[in-house]
């Protein structure tokens, strides 16, 4: 009975003291602890970035549909260490690079898919660049990898990439990172979101683009 007593006792303290407990708002979505929003800027804007607060809220159409193809492995550039990341660490990306100009979110997708949805703050750099010799020379510069007499490119400067496209089953990013790679960009300072637009319009995170009209 006195154990009984005791459990009771600490259940009605948890509750009490949990914050969502006989709370008469409804939970918000947090992005992560403490965090329900931030601020980067995107073309020339401040854009908000948080989840939508709306419970009945929907995934966009251009991500609603599950037939999509083979899903990407976590990490598919073994042997090279590239480090995959999720929401949160990408967040953290996102905020940092609003001060940090050695870092960068990159949208790898096509042009097209770039322009109806995107992530705000991130910039477009098709993987297909990657092909060009003169298109891969102006991405690698912007960069912060500079190409050498010998053709080959230097990496001292080379700038933290955190990037994404469009979801798990998607081969756009792995296609670019494998290109940039194969030219000797550091594997540490590429970031894989696997994830991408499906995972993050899935979790009703801000997003821009011509489909949000």
């Amino acid at each position: 009975m006195f154990i009984k007593t005791i459990s009771s006792v600490a259940l009605v303290s948890l509750l009490t003291a949990s914050p969502l407990a006989f709370s008469k708002d409804k939970p918000k979505a947090m992005i992560a602890p403490g965090l329900f929003s931030f601020e980067v800027m995107h073309d020339g804007a401040m854009v908000e970035i948080k989840r939508n607060q709306n419970p009945e809220n929907l995934i966009t159409d251009l991500y609603a549909t599950t037939f999509r193809g083979m899903p990407q492995a976590m990490h598919p550039f073994e042997p090279y260490d590239v480090e995959t990341i999720a929401e949160r660490e990408f967040v953290q990306y996102m905020i940092d690079a609003q001060k940090n100009k050695n870092i960068l979110i990159v949208d790898t997708r096509t042009i097209g898919w770039h322009q109806r949805l995107t992530i705000p703050g991130a910039v477009s750099y098709p993987y297909t660049m990657m092909d060009d010799a003169d298109d891969r020379d102006w991405a690698m510069d912007d960069f912060g990898a500079l190409k050498q007499s010998d053709g080959g490119y230097d990496f001292t400067k080379a700038k933290t990439l955190a990037m994404f496209c469009n979801g798990y089953w998607c081969g756009q990013t792995p296609s670019m990172v494998r290109a940039m790679l194969e030219h000797g960009y550091p594997a540490e300072k590429i970031k894989y979101y696997r994830g991408g637009m499906q995972a993050w319009t899935s979790l009703g995170l801000s997003v821009v683009g011509e489909a949000t009209e």
